[in-house]
């Protein structure tokens, strides 16, 4: 995890809860055009999958401006981290995460670790769970595909899932300067140890915690802790690995959803919708 997430929220809703001050250019914007005026918004999404559109929350300077302070700025990314000395942009795809523990020696993620960190702003992520009969099949190395439960993670008290987050700037150098699609603008989500204390919240047929779902969960940074993260005049790594600190336990629920969001190509609310228990044959 994470590899699948919602986000509904409207642009003016996190421009209140993040304190925004500048709006939102396109994905493949060059960097120097950030703060030339907003874009279109993107629409409510259920079933966020990798290489999509995201939104992201930052602090940068605008370029050219003659007050030099870093700006709370709401930005379109594309979910799939390109660094910056990528020959191309395929390898995105599969660097979607970052493992807290390594962020900061990763030669893909120790740059942006150090100067370019983000929010990523969702309503929850989705995670799933391999039936108990299913694991000791594949455990025996059976032929048999798995049937997986998928469970919705989230705020236990409907706030903002405030993911760290970590963003890069790519250029294809195969394009002009001035062509719409020569820069790209990408991101990742930073992963950490699940929790093994009790949920806040905890469906009635199991999971009891974060860790019986999965063993990762994506970092979630408290409010208190967002501007310190965002802050880019913060690049003493030592100082920010302490910034990867865990959330209090006891701040999230978790129930069971449709395996609908299982496809990719279902998008609505119905897919956070709490089913009342595991479909059949993804029992624990």
């Amino acid at each position: 995890m994470c590899g699948r997430y919602a986000a509904s929220r409207r642009p003016e809703d996190l421009a209140g809860i993040f304190e925004i001050e500048m709006g939102v250019p396109p994905a493949r914007a060059e960097p120097s055009a950030w703060g030339r005026g907003p874009e279109e918004a993107l629409a409510p999404d259920y079933n966020v999958a990798p290489t999509k559109e995201v939104y992201a929350v930052l602090d940068r300077p605008v370029k050219d401006a003659d007050d030099q302070r870093p700006v709370r700025q709401l930005r379109r990314l594309k979910w799939g981290l390109v660094p910056s000395w990528a020959k191309s942009p395929e390898g995105g795809a599969r660097m979607i995460n970052a493992r807290a523990e390594t962020v900061h020696e990763k030669p893909s993620y120790r740059r942006a670790f150090a100067t370019r960190r983000c929010i990523l702003p969702a309503d929850g992520y989705y995670e799933w769970v391999t039936g108990k009969d299913e694991r000791d099949l594949e455990v025996e190395g059976r032929k048999k595909r798995p049937r997986k439960q998928p469970y919705f993670v989230l705020p236990a008290d409907g706030s903002v899932f405030a993911m760290a987050g970590l963003y890069e700037f790519w250029r294809d150098r195969t394009l002009p300067d001035d062509h719409p699609q020569a820069w790209w603008a990408t991101c990742s989500v930073i992963t950490t140890e699940a929790e093994t204390t009790p949920l806040a919240v905890a469906p009635a047929e199991g999971p009891y915690s974060l860790s019986e779902i999965h063993p990762r969960m994506p970092l979630m940074l408290t409010p208190d802790r967002w501007d310190a993260w965002l802050d880019p005049s913060r690049t003493d790594t030592d100082d920010l690995r302490s910034q990867l600190d865990a959330p209090p336990p006891g701040l999230m629920r978790a129930y069971p959803v449709s395996t609908a969001v299982s496809n990719v190509r279902n998008n609505g609310p119905e897919l956070m919708k709490e089913i009342a228990g595991p479909e059949a044959g993804t029992l624990f």
